[in-house]
């Protein structure tokens, strides 16, 4: 079977690329999951994030943004000594202020689903690479989302961050088109 070659280097991330990657998200709990695992990946492997996702999830009640918008610093010094996820003081701080963003984006857009999507006018993009050297790591539109959720005041959110996250949520189909999965996705 074929796919594309970043998948095959471990069972995890074989499986988070069949199941789930390029697979377009509207559902706001997981778009705001994503969005906090893409950016505590910055500087790491995305094998090392996948194989803390379910300390994540745990830590982090689900990703329930409500709850995490409330967390006190004494919950926050608490999640720096879990050693389930990244503990790194900027990206538990990130995970808090991003919550109360997505909080106030929720109020001005209807959903974070909402906004986030506005990026590509809702719609996929559908790009047909034959290699994985032609992907991109940001585009002009993940310049454009970075910018605009930093204005919004997100943290750990580059454009960089971006992409990864727009290619996690569905929001470019950047499988190889040899890879089984472009066709499904597309």
């Amino acid at each position: 079977m074929n796919r594309c070659e970043w998948a095959n280097s471990n069972p995890l991330e074989t499986k988070y690329h069949d199941e789930e990657w390029g697979v377009p998200v509207h559902d706001d709990r997981l778009l705001f999951e994503m969005l906090i695992l893409e950016g505590a990946q910055a500087g790491l492997s995305w094998h090392t994030i996948l194989k803390k996702r379910a300390g994540y999830l745990a830590a982090f009640e689900n990703f329930e943004v409500e709850r995490i918008a409330q967390y006190s610093k004494q919950k926050i010094a608490k999640l720096l000594e879990n050693p389930d996820i990244v503990r790194n003081k900027l990206k538990v701080n990130a995970t808090v202020v991003n919550a109360k963003c997505v909080l106030e984006i929720q109020q001005e857009y209807g959903s974070f689903d909402a906004y986030i999507w506005s990026f590509v006018n809702g719609q996929p993009i559908q790009n047909r690479w034959a290699t994985l050297s032609e992907v991109p790591t940001r585009t002009d539109i993940s310049d454009k989302m970075s910018k605009n959720l930093k204005k919004n005041g997100f943290k750990f959110i580059g454009s960089t961050t971006c992409y990864a996250y727009m290619q996690a949520i569905g929001m470019v189909n950047d499988h190889v088109v040899s890879c089984f999965r472009y066709a499904e996705v597309s």
